[in-house]
């Protein structure tokens, strides 16, 4: 797509698989990651939600979400859906039984695959 003047408008491209397994997968890292770390220590399975939930809330990158707090750029959007990704997994492989801790590292996989389209539009400038 081009505005008037012919420059290159970047607009986010529709992920709708993606968007669901991503928050299936972020969910599954709010449940897991607490429940894995209460038994060593309440607080931090209360600061693991601070992070969980907290740091992709107030950080994100303009163009991929409607209201954005502090803005920034693609790359860190990645980083906090990386986070999320491996918390989810190896938390379930902590305290899940095997069959459960295997699909969710399947529904990971499966998500890494799917966000490609939005990672190369995130790094690309999304958020210039």
């Amino acid at each position: 797509m081009s505005d008037a003047a012919g420059d290159t408008i970047s607009t986010r491209p529709n992920d709708r698989t993606a968007s669901v397994l991503r928050f299936a997968v972020e969910l599954v890292a709010w449940v897991a990651t607490p429940w894995a770390l209460a038994s060593h220590s309440w607080l931090l399975a209360a600061l693991s939600l601070v992070l969980l939930i907290g740091l992709p809330t107030c950080f994100s990158t303009p163009g991929d979400k409607a209201k954005v707090i502090i803005a920034v750029p693609g790359w860190v959007t990645i980083l906090l859906v990386l986070l999320q990704l491996v918390a989810a997994v190896a938390s379930s492989w902590l305290v899940w039984p095997v069959w459960a801790a295997s699909a969710v590292t399947l529904m990971a996989v499966i998500t890494l695959v799917t966000e490609r389209r939005r990672w190369r539009w995130l790094v690309s400038g999304a958020s210039a």
